[in-house]
Protein backbone atom coordinates (compact mmCIF):
# COMPACT_ATOMS: atom_id res chain seq x y z
CA UNK A 1 0.00 0.00 0.00
CA UNK A 2 2.70 2.54 0.64
CA UNK A 3 4.62 2.24 -2.50
CA UNK A 4 1.28 2.54 -4.54
CA UNK A 5 0.95 5.83 -2.16
CA UNK A 6 4.58 6.73 -3.18
CA UNK A 7 4.22 6.38 -6.47
CA UNK A 8 0.92 8.35 -6.84
CA UNK A 9 2.79 12.01 -6.73
CA UNK A 10 4.20 10.41 -9.89
CA UNK A 11 1.24 9.35 -11.52
CA UNK A 12 -0.48 12.25 -11.23
CA UNK A 13 2.86 14.23 -12.47
CA UNK A 14 2.61 12.08 -15.65
CA UNK A 15 -0.74 12.50 -16.36
CA UNK A 16 -1.02 15.87 -15.71
CA UNK A 17 1.97 16.43 -18.40
CA UNK A 18 0.33 14.38 -20.73
CA UNK A 19 -2.35 16.48 -20.83
CA UNK A 20 -0.58 19.82 -21.23
CA UNK A 21 -0.76 20.31 -24.51
CA UNK A 22 3.08 20.66 -24.76
CA UNK A 23 3.86 18.35 -27.52
CA UNK A 24 0.54 19.22 -29.85
CA UNK A 25 2.26 22.61 -29.68
CA UNK A 26 5.35 21.75 -30.98
CA UNK A 27 3.73 19.32 -33.14
CA UNK A 28 1.71 22.37 -34.65
CA UNK A 29 4.73 24.16 -35.17
CA UNK A 30 6.58 22.13 -37.08
CA UNK A 31 3.03 21.67 -39.45
CA UNK A 32 3.24 26.07 -39.86
CA UNK A 33 6.85 25.35 -40.95
CA UNK A 34 6.41 22.45 -43.39
CA UNK A 35 3.41 24.72 -44.56
CA UNK A 36 5.00 26.99 -45.09
CA UNK A 37 8.32 25.38 -47.01
CA UNK A 38 5.60 24.11 -49.54
CA UNK A 39 4.74 27.95 -49.98
CA UNK A 40 7.96 28.75 -50.74
CA UNK A 41 8.77 25.66 -53.02
CA UNK A 42 5.53 26.44 -54.97
CA UNK A 43 6.86 30.47 -56.03
CA UNK A 44 9.92 29.02 -56.08
CA UNK A 45 8.41 26.67 -59.15
CA UNK A 46 7.26 30.25 -60.39
CA UNK A 47 10.39 31.98 -60.64
CA UNK A 48 12.33 29.17 -62.31
CA UNK A 49 9.28 28.62 -65.09
CA UNK A 50 9.67 32.65 -65.71
CA UNK A 51 13.18 32.98 -67.51
CA UNK A 52 11.56 30.13 -69.99
CA UNK A 53 8.53 32.07 -70.47
CA UNK A 54 10.09 35.59 -70.97
CA UNK A 55 12.44 34.00 -73.63
CA UNK A 56 9.67 32.14 -75.40
CA UNK A 57 7.64 35.85 -75.32
CA UNK A 58 10.82 37.48 -76.43
CA UNK A 59 11.26 35.59 -79.57
CA UNK A 60 8.29 36.92 -80.58
CA UNK A 61 7.94 40.38 -78.80
CA UNK A 62 10.23 42.32 -79.66
CA UNK A 63 8.59 45.39 -79.58
CA UNK A 64 7.39 44.35 -75.68
CA UNK A 65 10.52 45.05 -74.16
CA UNK A 66 8.91 47.37 -70.75
CA UNK A 67 6.56 44.60 -70.11
CA UNK A 68 9.27 42.01 -70.43
CA UNK A 69 11.82 44.12 -68.13
CA UNK A 70 9.12 43.89 -65.82
CA UNK A 71 9.00 40.84 -65.31
CA UNK A 72 12.34 39.96 -65.19
CA UNK A 73 13.25 43.01 -62.80
CA UNK A 74 9.75 41.30 -60.27
CA UNK A 75 11.24 38.03 -60.75
CA UNK A 76 15.05 39.23 -60.01
CA UNK A 77 13.46 41.26 -56.69
CA UNK A 78 11.69 37.93 -55.60
CA UNK A 79 14.82 36.00 -56.19
CA UNK A 80 17.06 38.42 -53.97
CA UNK A 81 15.03 38.67 -50.84
CA UNK A 82 16.50 36.89 -48.11
CA UNK A 83 13.94 34.68 -46.53
CA UNK A 84 14.80 33.09 -43.15
CA UNK A 85 13.15 30.72 -40.63
CA UNK A 86 12.33 34.22 -39.03
CA UNK A 87 9.64 34.88 -41.59
CA UNK A 88 7.18 33.28 -39.32
CA UNK A 89 8.02 34.93 -36.86
CA UNK A 90 7.66 38.01 -38.44
CA UNK A 91 4.71 40.23 -39.85
CA UNK A 92 6.79 42.50 -41.20
CA UNK A 93 9.10 39.88 -43.44
CA UNK A 94 6.49 38.10 -44.41
CA UNK A 95 4.27 41.45 -45.33
CA UNK A 96 7.26 42.29 -47.64
CA UNK A 97 7.58 38.87 -48.73
CA UNK A 98 3.82 38.83 -50.17
CA UNK A 99 4.30 41.91 -51.35
CA UNK A 100 7.58 41.23 -53.68
CA UNK A 101 5.41 37.99 -54.89
CA UNK A 102 2.14 40.46 -55.62
CA UNK A 103 4.64 42.57 -57.52
CA UNK A 104 5.38 39.29 -59.69
CA UNK A 105 2.01 38.44 -59.99
CA UNK A 106 1.17 41.44 -61.34
CA UNK A 107 4.07 41.79 -63.71
CA UNK A 108 2.87 37.79 -65.33
CA UNK A 109 -0.54 39.28 -65.76
CA UNK A 110 0.74 42.39 -67.62
CA UNK A 111 2.91 39.87 -69.95
CA UNK A 112 -0.53 37.66 -70.56
CA UNK A 113 -1.94 40.75 -71.86
CA UNK A 114 0.65 41.29 -74.17
CA UNK A 115 0.27 37.61 -75.96
CA UNK A 116 -3.02 38.61 -76.46
CA UNK A 117 -1.81 40.83 -79.62
CA UNK A 118 0.71 38.17 -80.83
CA UNK A 119 -1.84 35.11 -82.58
CA UNK A 120 1.33 33.15 -83.58
CA UNK A 121 2.59 33.22 -79.67
CA UNK A 122 -0.77 31.80 -78.77
CA UNK A 123 -0.21 29.00 -81.31
CA UNK A 124 3.10 28.23 -80.20
CA UNK A 125 3.36 25.20 -78.23
CA UNK A 126 6.44 25.84 -76.52
CA UNK A 127 4.35 28.78 -74.90
CA UNK A 128 1.19 26.98 -74.32
CA UNK A 129 3.17 24.31 -72.35
CA UNK A 130 5.19 26.90 -70.45
CA UNK A 131 1.65 28.47 -70.00
CA UNK A 132 0.10 25.46 -68.64
CA UNK A 133 2.65 24.97 -66.28
CA UNK A 134 2.57 28.60 -65.10
CA UNK A 135 -1.11 28.54 -64.58
CA UNK A 136 -0.30 24.69 -62.26
CA UNK A 137 1.95 26.76 -60.58
CA UNK A 138 0.04 29.45 -59.68
CA UNK A 139 -3.02 27.14 -58.89
CA UNK A 140 -0.19 25.72 -56.23
CA UNK A 141 1.13 28.24 -54.84
CA UNK A 142 -2.86 29.05 -53.77
CA UNK A 143 -3.38 25.96 -52.42
CA UNK A 144 -0.02 25.87 -50.42
CA UNK A 145 -1.04 29.35 -49.17
CA UNK A 146 -4.44 28.14 -47.97
CA UNK A 147 -2.80 25.16 -46.35
CA UNK A 148 -0.09 27.03 -44.82
CA UNK A 149 -3.16 29.24 -43.48
CA UNK A 150 -5.08 26.00 -42.32
CA UNK A 151 -1.67 25.56 -40.37
CA UNK A 152 -1.52 28.55 -38.94
CA UNK A 153 -5.12 28.79 -37.35
CA UNK A 154 -4.58 24.90 -35.86
CA UNK A 155 -0.83 26.17 -34.36
CA UNK A 156 -2.98 29.80 -32.85
CA UNK A 157 -5.25 27.89 -31.55
CA UNK A 158 -3.79 25.40 -29.86
CA UNK A 159 -1.26 28.00 -28.24
CA UNK A 160 -4.14 30.01 -27.11
CA UNK A 161 -6.58 27.23 -25.96
CA UNK A 162 -6.45 25.71 -22.07
CA UNK A 163 -4.69 24.00 -20.47
CA UNK A 164 -1.55 24.47 -23.95
CA UNK A 165 -2.25 28.35 -23.02
CA UNK A 166 -0.53 27.84 -19.44
CA UNK A 167 2.00 25.31 -20.68
CA UNK A 168 3.29 28.18 -23.64
CA UNK A 169 3.10 30.79 -21.30
CA UNK A 170 5.22 29.06 -18.66
CA UNK A 171 7.62 26.95 -20.75
CA UNK A 172 7.53 27.61 -24.69
CA UNK A 173 6.86 30.95 -25.33
CA UNK A 174 5.84 30.64 -28.10
CA UNK A 175 3.87 33.66 -30.28
CA UNK A 176 1.27 33.94 -33.20
CA UNK A 177 1.82 32.73 -36.58
CA UNK A 178 0.71 35.76 -39.21
CA UNK A 179 -1.90 34.08 -42.55
CA UNK A 180 -1.62 35.19 -45.82
CA UNK A 181 -3.89 38.00 -46.72
CA UNK A 182 -5.17 39.48 -49.58
CA UNK A 183 -3.08 41.83 -51.01
CA UNK A 184 -4.09 45.04 -51.17
CA UNK A 185 -6.86 46.38 -53.46
CA UNK A 186 -7.79 42.62 -53.90
CA UNK A 187 -11.08 43.69 -53.01
CA UNK A 188 -12.07 45.50 -55.72
CA UNK A 189 -12.73 43.31 -58.77
CA UNK A 190 -10.65 44.30 -61.83
CA UNK A 191 -12.18 46.10 -64.72
CA UNK A 192 -12.08 44.41 -68.31
CA UNK A 193 -12.17 47.12 -71.05
CA UNK A 194 -12.38 46.21 -74.75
Amino acid sequence: MKRIVAKLPILLLLTLLSGCGYNTMQANEEAVVAAWGNVESSYQRRADLIPNLVEVVKGYAKHEADTLKAVTEARAKVGSMQVSKDILNNPESLNKFQKAQGELSGALSRLMVVVEKYPDLKANQNFMDLQKQLEGTENRINVARERYNTSVQVFNTSIRTFPNSLTNSLMLHLNRKEAFKAEEGAKTAPKIKF
